[in-house]
């Protein structure tokens, strides 16, 4: 499902114009982007936790040249499923 597939079924599902929809969907990403990017993590109960892992710098290699190279640190989000959604896929 791709993000226009998920904001026809939010439509048909709440009974929202599409315009609606995608601004509702469009608005979801929008404060789980935001919360994120303040540090925080964002949990909806049932579904699932949005977290911020930290990656430390480090030291790789230039695959071309075999030259190290720095890595530097950077965050990356991390979602974890909650039991609710692990139970309905099973």
């Amino acid at each position: 499902m791709n993000k226009q597939e998920l904001i026809g079924t939010v439509a048909d599902t709440s009974g929202l114009t599409k315009g609606d929809a995608s601004k509702a969907v469009e608005a979801v990403f929008d404060a789980i982007s935001a919360a994120l990017k303040k540090g925080d993590e964002v949990r909806l109960v049932g579904f699932g936790t949005f977290t911020i892992s930290k990656r430390k710098a480090s030291t790789g290699r230039n695959p071309r040249t075999g030259e190290p190279m720095t890595i530097k640190a950077s965050s990356q989000p991390k979602f974890k499923a909650g039991k609710g959604l692990k139970d309905s896929v099973n």
